[in-house]
């Protein structure tokens, strides 16, 4: 009988190849494979891009000490005639009071803090970027950020740094402009506007007098009303995402009237708060009566900070983490 042998491949590079040799060549092949998926999703994620350096109009002494310690303060300048206390600040042209509020009990109770703030003049609320630097991957805690800029009081951004999308206004200066989702806009003349990014271009907001733009969402109350659906929710693809709907640590902005904003930060993720869903949320926002209301980067990210302190309790064990950005209160020019 004859015997019929299988054919060579005559296209198999690894045909004359030792085996042995052979399953090192493969295993470097896919070691190299696995390396390069690595080394991508730490580019996107973990390696600081610097874009643009801003520079550093903070001139002043920066107060130094723990941020968890109430005796650690801000620099406030000397000539500001305020008073203050942990919870409180009063000054000729800001007023900021904090509340801190719990509802509920055992597994459902929730814990959050509501900052009522009352500017003279809107140009006390400003935003800073981490390492005063404009980019992707690059993060300071709320409370280090807050305390290079002599902030009185502040809270965590849009971490805008964890996405390479949306419409960046930072105090005037427009530093992307890749419109996708709902945002949200301060204007120079003390009012807030929540907007689709794809409807109204950066140029308009720039004419109107936009000093900061934030993209992250959704949007809470719009025009007096609670936006009706949150079951959607959508911020962006990035890997790692989880779902927003849910009871989390969130953090939020919203106007009362031109310079009467409050701010909102919930605790999440531990023993003594579940945190909110969106629509608790909005509910609360339109308890205080915010006529627009906007959510912000949430999660581990959410922090108040006031006085040289932070307020609430990141990540449920004091711990900060780390953004690329903060809304923050400052006297003076």
């Amino acid at each position: 009988m004859m015997k019929i042998y299988p054919k060579s491949n005559e296209n198999d590079p690894y045909r004359n190849v030792n085996p042995r040799r052979k399953w090192l060549m493969i295993t470097l092949v896919i070691i190299l494979g696995l390396g390069t998926v690595i080394y991508s999703l730490a580019d996107r994620y973990l390696i600081r891009h610097v874009q643009v350096v801003v520079a550093d109009e903070n001139t002043a002494t920066v107060a130094t000490g723990n941020v968890n310690d109430s005796s650690s303060t801000s620099t406030i300048p000397t000539e500001v005639n305020a008073t203050s206390d942990d919870w409180n600040y009063s000054s000729d042209d800001m007023q900021v009071k904090i509340d801190k509020v719990q509802t509920g009990s055992g597994s459902d109770q929730i814990t959050y803090y509501v900052a009522d703030v009352q500017l003279s003049d809107a140009n006390s609320l400003r935003s800073a970027l981490a390492d005063n630097s404009f980019g992707t991957n690059i993060t300071e805690n709320t409370s280090e950020i807050a305390a290079a800029n002599n902030a009185i009081f502040a809270i965590n951004g849009d971490y805008y740094g964890f996405r390479d999308d949306g419409v960046i206004i930072r105090n005037g200066t427009v530093y992307r402009d890749d419109p996708v989702r709902d945002a949200m806009a301060l204007f120079s003349d003390g009012t807030m506007k929540t907007y689709n990014e794809t409807e109204v271009s950066s140029s308009e907001l720039l004419a109107e007098g936009a000093t900061n733009t934030l993209s992250f969402g959704p949007i809470l109350i719009q025009d007096g009303e609670i936006v009706s659906d949150f079951s959607s929710v959508k911020i962006d693809n990035n890997f790692g995402n989880r779902s927003i709907q849910d009871a989390n640590p969130r953090t939020a902005i919203g106007m009362i009237a031109p310079n009467h904003y409050v701010f909102v930060v919930v605790d999440g993720r531990q023993d003594d708060s579940r945190g909110m869903t969106l629509a608790e949320l909005a509910d609360v926002m339109k308890g205080l009566g915010a006529t627009e209301a906007y959510n912000l980067d949430g999660g581990g990210s959410s922090t108040m900070y006031f006085m040289g302190r932070v307020v609430n309790n990141p990540l449920g064990r004091n711990q900060e983490r780390g953004v690329s950005d903060i809304l923050y209160l400052k006297e003076g020019q």
